[in-house]
């Protein structure tokens, strides 16, 4: 059987290990970073961290592995903020968020089933009055933070991240195997991923032929936010994998190809 072309756009960070995966699956890879992280200084952050250290949150909630990262990169003594963090009630969105945050010495008290900000939201029960703390990137779903709102907790959200759009040779050769029928299977992780998607095919002038391409190809999509938004661009998504996770959606894959 001839191996079907996948194209992988997550993050640099992840671009290795989620070629390797894909490649140990039976896939043949093109990869370009659609999306990339990079450091935020909010200037919430100060409160953020006053907050816990002054034991006022009840509930931190991190969205990501980066959000872990970059909210221990900007302290001085991470150490002292652990032991405080420890103290709190730490959600984890995601078995790789859980990795990060086990990794560093931090506690995790919680890790909804469904890995999306709708499902930790229904995950969260009694929360009427506490303080929630939310550490996430600049382009988070306001989905969490309304939701917590309305079961009347007291939310204060941080961007300790920024997501940028990078452009390189890279991303123009994946819009040309793309646009000559090469890739078999678009994997779009996130809603910025499918917004920079589309502005690189509408700056290159193909933006139409490449919903068309994508609608004759198989286009699997992470989480429901990700799906509406490829919908939204006139976009059939073909598999939306229960569990959130890159894997998941690799092997959702095979099994629509088998």
């Amino acid at each position: 059987m001839e191996m079907k072309v996948i194209a992988i756009m997550r993050p640099s960070g992840y671009i290795a290990e989620s070629v390797k995966l894909a490649t140990s699956m039976g896939f043949s890879t093109i990869a370009a970073p659609m999306i990339d992280v990079m450091d935020k200084n909010d200037h919430d952050f100060k409160g953020f961290f006053d907050r816990i250290m002054g034991g006022d949150s009840d509930y931190v909630i991190f969205t990501s592995a980066n959000g872990v990262e970059f909210t221990l990169l900007k302290l001085k003594d991470p150490d002292e903020f652990i032991e405080r963090l420890n103290e709190t009630k730490v959600v984890a969105i995601g078995p790789r968020t859980k990795d990060a945050l086990l990794k560093n010495g931090i506690h995790v008290s919680m890790m909804p089933e469904s890995y999306s900000s709708a499902g930790l939201v229904e995950a969260m029960c009694k929360i009427e009055g506490a303080t929630i703390e939310i550490a996430r990137s600049s382009h988070g779903a306001p989905e969490l933070v309304r939701g917590l709102l309305e079961k009347g907790a007291v939310v204060y959200e941080t961007q300790v991240y920024q997501i940028i759009s990078p452009r390189d040779e890279r991303h123009e050769a994946l819009m040309k195997r793309a646009l000559s029928g090469d890739v078999d299977i678009f994997a779009f992780t996130s809603t910025m991923m499918v917004r920079n998607f589309m502005a690189l095919a509408n700056d290159m002038g193909v933006k139409d032929d490449i919903i068309r391409i994508l609608n004759e190809k198989m286009v699997a999509a992470i989480g429901k936010p990700t799906r509406d938004t490829l919908i939204g661009y006139g976009v059939d998504v073909d598999i939306m994998p229960e569990k959130y996770t890159f894997k998941d959606m690799l092997q959702e894959c095979k099994k629509k190809d088998c």
